[in-house]
């Protein structure tokens, strides 16, 4: 069976997801309901939220993997950061309803929460967090930011289950004047969910403005270019993420007395060996200096 290409991982990541939380968020809603919890019905309404920013994600995937075109000859990868923005609105919306829904129930009187959903709960922290770890590690795979947007949904998930797990042992344990002890718990959930929001949205922002956050990469460049024969050294290097794939403008010293046709082939040589050993990378412009000048 023929390996999957970086953008066929992430969408097949993705679907996992959305069924992840499908059955989740139908888990939830009813232990909620008939278990007396509004921590865990916060809980549902947070991974209901996850569905949709799946499948918003699973779109931008699918878009932004198609091939450069004359009118978007960079590919179309930017889609994908721009998603994770709309991706990021889903949070922050479903930590406002989960907030909101708890100050309600905070006033509102009502039974302490039955004792089996904090079995329910611990079986779901589990699967949230084994979710994470496999989306995050897909994410570092593809270079995809989106599944990194994805990823911490499953964290942010399990954390809120983690809060409520909290805010119902408090109730159960102290009885009767601290029922509302899982609703407080969903408060401060909602809380920690706009916190990991902000730490989703900050890195595509860096995407969309071309921030260079990718010395590691620089660093392979710079080391793979220097085994080709002809290279001298690396000058200027710039790197734009586009997608799950990068960009790269090159500078590279060579011996000046040599033709310019050898500059060419060593030019040419050097992208083909760079894409080679990096994958990750979608094309390389690279401009030749001799050795001899000053680069400006």
């Amino acid at each position: 069976m023929p390996e999957l290409n970086p953008e066929q991982k992430a969408i097949k990541t993705t679907y996992l997801s959305i069924i992840g939380n499908l059955c989740l968020a139908i888990i939830k809603g009813l232990t909620g309901y008939l278990g007396n919890s509004y921590a865990l019905i916060a809980d549902a309404i947070e991974s209901t939220s996850d569905i949709f920013s799946s499948l918003l994600m699973l779109f931008g995937l699918r878009y932004s993997s198609k091939p450069a075109d004359e009118n978007h000859p960079y590919g179309h990868g930017r889609a994908e950061p721009l998603i994770t923005f709309l991706a990021v609105g889903f949070l922050i919306a479903s930590a406002i309803v989960i907030a909101y829904q708890s100050i309600i129930n905070i006033q509102t009187p009502h039974e302490l929460p039955k004792s089996y959903t904090l079995f329910i709960l611990g079986v779901i922290i589990l699967i949230k967090e084994t979710f994470y770890r496999i989306v995050i590690k897909k994410s570092k795979e593809t270079n995809s930011s989106s599944l990194k947007a994805d990823a911490w949904h499953h964290r942010a998930d399990a954390i809120t289950s983690v809060t409520a797990f909290i805010g119902i042992t408090i109730a159960l344990l102290f009885g009767k004047g601290y029922e509302h002890a899982d609703d407080w718990a969903a408060l401060v959930a909602s809380l920690i969910i706009i916190y990991n929001a902000y730490h989703i949205f900050r890195p595509a922002l860096g995407e969309i403005m071309d921030e260079q956050l990718y010395d590691d990469l620089i660093a392979d460049i710079r080391r793979v270019s220097l085994t080709v024969e002809g290279v001298i050294a690396t000058e200027k290097c710039l790197v734009r993420k586009t997608g799950m794939k990068f960009h790269v403008d090159l500078h590279v010293l060579v011996n000046s007395t040599i033709t310019v046709k050898e500059g060419h082939d060593i030019a040419h040589k050097l992208k083909e060996h760079l894409i080679s050993e990096l994958p990750q990378l979608a094309d390389i412009l690279i401009h030749i200096e001799p050795n001899d000048c000053d680069v400006k």
